[in-house]
């Protein structure tokens, strides 16, 4: 009888622990992460209109069939920089893709400049300053994959177009969730416009 109740005391707690580790842990995670800084110009038809003004971006391009860059970012933020700096991971991820070519980038904390950045080791890295530039914004929750990135810029396209709104380039993922989140995901496809 003891046996059976030391048994069920251990399957109590591992199962407390592993919600922790799928649920709550990652809540709290990106809790604490800071958000790029953006205002809200403007709302229609669930599109945005946002002002970004200019931020610190490590970026890495690639071949679509190679890595997707997180690693050499990741390890730039984690200290393999000229100055061996760490710094904190921020939401959201940026990335691009092409038939061909992916790219990824981070945006490094506010406080980091262009005169205190750190240079990265990494060679396929790049090191700016984005420009303060409007952009048109779409939502959609759950994983990010190929399709969802269609739907959603074609959509986000389609309703700038209706509304004589001048796209001034490229479409980017914005993915704000770590992998490990599995409820209530962000993720965002913008696209520079003329505003």
């Amino acid at each position: 009888m003891q046996n059976k109740s030391n048994n069920h005391k251990y399957f109590k707690n591992r199962i407390e622990c592993l919600f922790f580790i799928m649920f709550l842990y990652p809540l709290f995670m990106m809790s604490q992460y800071e958000t790029q800084k953006f205002d809200i110009v403007s709302n229609f038809d669930g599109i945005e209109i946002r002002y970004y003004p200019p931020s610190m971006m490590i970026k890495y391009d690639g071949d679509v069939n190679k890595s997707s860059g997180f690693a050499p970012l990741f390890k730039y933020i984690s200290g393999s920089n000229d100055l061996n700096q760490k710094m904190s991971m921020t939401t959201p991820v940026h990335m691009q893709k092409t038939n061909t070519k992916s790219s990824m980038e981070f945006v490094l904390p506010s406080k980091i400049t262009l005169e205190t950045a750190p240079n990265p080791l990494n060679l396929d890295l790049k090191l700016y300053q984005s420009i303060g530039q409007y952009y048109a914004v779409i939502k959609y929750g759950g994983y990010t994959n190929s399709e969802k990135e269609n739907k959603f810029s074609k959509e986000l396209i389609l309703k700038l177009n209706l509304n004589s709104i001048q796209i001034n380039g490229d479409t980017k993922i914005l993915v704000y969730n770590s992998p490990y989140r599995f409820i209530n995901r962000n993720n965002e496809i913008i696209v520079p416009i003329i505003y």
